[in-house]
């Protein structure tokens, strides 16, 4: 199956009918893109308005466009294609000891309030005769990250999908970041962090494999 239908189902399967990659089949076209963008700035520009400022002001004249293209980067997920991010980079190998990425930053947008959720991301997986590139892991990890989300189901998206791209014997993933969202308004709280987890294969059935990897993370 290529990566790129194994990702609709693995968000299918999380997110049930309401999908996380609607419209996300496939690259849009250029036009779609300028399409967007246009509308994201005529969206900005009203929301300025509505906030009492003059969107015509010369400070604020431009912020609209640059707004509506700083959200698609920020949303750049939901129009990255997945086999050609993987590009390949599976090998073969006979290593069969743990393979952990930590402290991989990453940057998302809570889908209750559009505001930023900042934090690291540590990966592990058993290999089971096949490893992925470096760089993959954390292109994946920014794949998913780059849309509206929440950490919980970011968490487990990215072990779905490593574990489905390479066919490990099992995946960890940890998740710790603060969200804006919880700092900046509502209770106002500083210094909380939200940490999830997700542990498929033997990072789930085995004891001594998932204490390994805490140890680790926190080593």
């Amino acid at each position: 199956m290529p990566v790129q239908a194994r990702e609709q189902a693995i968000n299918g399967a999380h997110n049930g009918a309401r999908l996380h990659n609607i419209g996300h089949g496939a690259i849009p076209a250029r036009g779609s893109e300028q399409e967007a963008v246009a509308t994201m700035t005529s969206a900005y520009a009203g929301i300025i308005e509505a906030l009492g400022e003059d969107p015509a002001r010369e400070g604020l004249r431009d912020t609209p466009a640059r707004a509506a293209k700083a959200m698609q980067v920020l949303t750049r997920g939901y129009r990255e294609d997945l086999d050609a991010l993987i590009n390949g980079a599976v090998f073969t190998s006979d290593t069969d000891e743990m393979v952990i990425v930590r402290g991989i930053e990453l940057y998302s947008l809570c889908e209750h309030h559009m505001l930023p959720f900042i934090g690291k991301c540590h990966v592990a997986y058993l290999p089971q005769g096949r490893v992925l590139g470096l760089s993959k892991i954390a292109r994946i990890v920014d794949h998913f990250a780059r849309r509206l989300q929440i950490q919980e189901v970011l968490t487990r998206q990215i072990a779905t999908c490593v574990n489905e791209v390479i066919g490990a014997r099992g995946v960890g993933v940890i998740v710790e970041a603060q969200h804006m969202c919880m700092m900046m308004r509502g209770v106002e709280k500083q210094n909380s962090v939200m940490a999830t987890s997700c542990m498929l294969g033997q990072f789930r059935s085995n004891l001594p494999t998932r204490e390994e990897f805490l140890r680790l993370v926190r080593a």
